[in-house]
């Protein structure tokens, strides 16, 4: 038998066989020798644009919803004090919308100002209201005769109280349009709805004395 006849191919195989040989592998890119990043990241395939952008983002919505629930709460506690505070104080910069605006204020100034039926009457129709609760178990004799008085009473009180109201709606209608050249809708109702309430009780609080003029 003759001996074997080896190729050149065989003795000295092609860079791309002694590349895989020692260990390459098609897809993952090797840095040169001495670099550290390269030695750290070798036998990983490399990372895709969209990948390292993916990478980089952070998220904007707070991911904790029970801490975000928790200062929203706290926020709107702290807006609803600083609302209140300014009510009882007349800091108008911090009060609700409703009672912003100079036209609003002076409204409020005009029905504090004066004396209106309604914020006596209604101290006086809570009183019946309990008188006629309490005496037909105290003076059952006398129920039907004071039932009849309350009646009038209360009755002729609510007709007192609106023909106030619409002597405050035209005074109310005439100042602003003497003021401000102009009557705003919903201004006359909300004069109207505050001369209804008891002083002590009004919110904003009252800043003028009965008989000043508004400010």
């Amino acid at each position: 038998m003759s001996p074997r006849n080896t190729s050149d191919a065989d003795t000295y195989p092609s860079p791309r066989r002694r590349g895989r040989s020692r260990g390459e592998v098609p897809g993952v890119t090797s840095s040169p020798e001495g670099d550290p990043a390269g030695s750290a990241g070798k036998g990983r395939p490399t990372r895709t644009r969209k990948e390292a952008e993916a990478a980089r983002r952070r998220p904007i919505v707070q991911t904790d919803r029970k801490e975000a629930r928790r200062r929203d709460r706290q926020a709107a506690a702290q807006e609803r004090q600083r609302s209140q505070q300014a009510l009882m104080s007349g800091d108008e910069a911090n009060m609700p919308a409703q009672h912003r605006g100079r036209d609003r204020s002076f409204v409020r100034d005009l029905v504090d100002a004066r004396r209106n039926i309604a914020e006596f009457f209604f101290p006086v129709a809570l009183i019946l209201m309990i008188v006629a609760l309490v005496l037909p178990l105290v003076m059952p004799g006398l129920y039907t005769s004071m039932s009849v008085i309350m009646l009038v009473v209360l009755w002729g009180g609510i007709l007192l109280c609106v023909v106030d109201s619409l002597i405050l709606r035209r005074r109310i209608r005439a100042r602003l349009t003497e003021r401000f050249g102009e009557v705003r809708r919903g201004l006359v109702g909300y004069g109207i709805m505050r001369s209804l309430q008891i002083r002590r009780w009004r919110l904003p609080r009252a800043q003028v004395r009965h008989g000043e003029d508004p400010r």
